[in-house]
């Protein structure tokens, strides 16, 4: 994902939605969690879950703009992302693409057949960031 906001960002719009831990220690803990030393209860306050989702953004120097669900988890049940799940949204709120529940669904290859028809390399940059910088 992080390929595709490099080659798009000036484009299209790109936001990850932290979402409740899919696999906390308290509940359904997966060895490669403790593999990648990432392991964590799921979290009881938006304190804690803001924490772990900076632990994230740290460790694996993620780059994309990151939200995160609050703790009645309404974006996780609004979208079905748990435990992962991509989608394109138009600039009307309607989604264009949903993908399938990850990590089995989760298809990053698919997004960027949608990008690359949808933002062809000439096409013009359309995001309110990139218009504010062409203006500059």
């Amino acid at each position: 994902m992080e390929q595709l906001h490099r080659q798009y960002g000036e484009r299209a719009e790109f936001l990850t939605v932290y979402i409740k831990e899919a696999h906390p220690l308290d509940e359904w803990r997966m060895d490669e969690n403790d593999k990648q030393n990432v392991c964590y209860p799921q979290p009881k306050s938006m304190v804690s879950r803001v924490t772990i989702a900076n632990d994230f953004v740290v460790r694996f120097h993620y780059g994309l703009p990151l939200a995160i669900d609050g703790m009645d988890n309404h974006v996780e049940e609004l979208y079905s992302g748990w435990p992962e799940r991509l989608y394109v949204i138009g600039t009307d709120g309607r989604i264009l693409y949903k993908g399938e529940p990850g990590p089995m669904g989760y298809r990053p290859e698919e997004v960027a057949a949608w990008l690359a028809k949808r933002f062809p390399e000439s096409a013009p940059v359309s995001t309110p960031a990139a218009a504010a910088a062409a203006k500059s």
